[in-house]
């Protein structure tokens, strides 16, 4: 699938709070609209959007927004997302007009008050499978790819690299040795220090793809667990067994209830005008010779 050009009239959806924060690390805040504020994070995260629309052709684009960590996932774990900066004012700035600015693109625009951006991705990936039709996650969020399937690809976007690279089933076996429905097994077991997920005490990426591959799912490694040859893996397992189960769960996408959005194209000439608004005069004049 990687490098493959993927077919049109997929759902583009993408991880509004990942490309804008990767977008105002990126880029330097000298990049400023007529105010004299800083614009680097809109307008990179509106890039990277533009090239996957020019890539892909999808039906429409749906942008998504959510808590910074969900309820449940702190009731959980105390520790989840607890050791993460504030949000740099400059980026707050930018992100609270970001809603509109997205929107004069004729985009979609959907927010959850108690779940994470994460979750409405994968809602809205289930919703198109249901629906029989593909979808596109844009994201820099590699639990992401507990998603990827015949009819989702999630377009992971790293530093330091130019677009974004097709991630599918194989590519996600190719990388961690496990399918994509394991991802949140296999993120309880190793953790996930950004999310403020401990993981297994001792128990790396190795470790945690060999039990997976066989055992074939967290609750079986655990059930499993007493007659595991290594004493301190054993014991790690049996006495952890509950915090597991937990992590897992909070590693697991939930159901947003959302709503399929209909096939809406990119409104050129409403993003021009947004974008001249906002003093960026080149990303205007781009917009406007495509309308």
């Amino acid at each position: 699938m990687s490098g493959a050009r993927l077919m049109s009239g997929a759902l583009l959806v993408v991880d509004a709070p990942s490309l804008l924060y990767r977008a105002f690390f990126a880029l330097p805040d000298s990049i400023k609209g007529e105010d004299g504020k800083p614009v680097n994070a809109l307008l990179g995260s509106v890039n990277l959007i533009l090239q996957e629309i020019e890539e892909h052709e999808p039906r429409a684009v749906a942008i998504c927004f959510g808590a910074e960590a969900a309820t449940y996932r702190v009731e959980l774990h105390a520790g989840y997302h607890a050791d993460r900066p504030e949000m740099p004012a400059e980026l707050e700035a930018q992100w609270r007009r970001a809603r509109s600015f997205y929107e004069a693109f004729g985009w979609t625009v959907a927010e959850h008050q108690t779940l994470e951006a994460d979750d409405l991705l994968g809602s809205f990936a289930e919703a198109e499978q249901a629906a029989g039709r593909r979808a596109l996650l844009l994201t820099g969020d590699r639990d992401m790819f507990q998603c990827a399937s015949e009819q989702v690809t999630v377009l992971y976007v790293s530093t330091g690299v130019k677009g974004a690279q097709e991630v599918g089933p194989g590519e996600v076996r190719s990388r961690y040795g496990i399918d994509p429905a394991q991802v949140p097994d296999f993120i309880a077991l190793r953790g996930d220090p950004s999310d403020g997920i401990p993981g297994a005490k001792g128990v790396g990426e190795k470790t945690a793809a060999d039990l997976l591959r066989e055992h074939g799912s967290l609750e079986r490694v655990l059930d499993q667990a007493i007659r595991i040859q290594k004493p301190k893996l054993r014991t790690t397992l049996v006495e952890s067994a509950d915090e597991l189960r937990a992590f897992k769960r909070m590693a697991t996408l939930q159901d947003a209830e959302i709503e399929r959005p209909p096939d809406r194209p990119t409104d050129w000439a409403g993003a021009a005008k947004a974008a001249a608004e906002l003093g960026m005069k080149k990303l205007a004049e781009r917009l406007t010779a495509k309308a």
